[in-house]
């Protein structure tokens, strides 16, 4: 999961999918944080990505960097632990002035079962689990 976590971080922005009914949506996300051995991703609870992810939790990461892609399809489940909101906010300061670990709107999520292939066009797909 670390090489996941650096890519993510190395790219700086990915793309989380989701679905809403029957229409497909993407967009661009930048957090990406290991807290309790599980990586996490941070959204408001009034965004609509929030209510999507609630009613199909299953979602797809994708992101870029230097002719290599990763793809990170799993399930994303809510912690709604203060600590956990704490810990986000913490290792991205900037989202402070949006968002606090108290102001029942931020949201921090763990992607569970999840499958990260790496891929380029030069060498064969390489898949993590966790």
């Amino acid at each position: 999961m670390e090489r996941v976590v650096k890519f993510l971080k190395d790219a700086e922005t990915y793309y989380l999918a989701t679905v809403d009914g029957d229409q497909p949506r993407v967009r661009p996300f930048g957090t990406a944080h290991v807290f309790e051995g599980k990586l996490y991703i941070q959204t408001g609870k009034s965004k609509d990505v929030s209510k999507q992810i609630h009613t199909n939790p299953k979602v797809e990461i994708c992101a870029f960097k230097n002719g290599e892609w990763l793809r990170i399809a799993g399930e994303l489940v809510e912690d709604d632990r203060r600590e956990a909101r704490k810990s986000m906010l913490d290792a991205y300061p900037s989202l402070r002035g949006m968002y606090s670990e108290d102001d029942g709107n931020t949201e921090v999520l763990y992607l569970k079962d999840a499958t990260a292939t790496f891929s380029s066009f030069t060498a064969p797909p390489e898949t993590v689990k966790f």
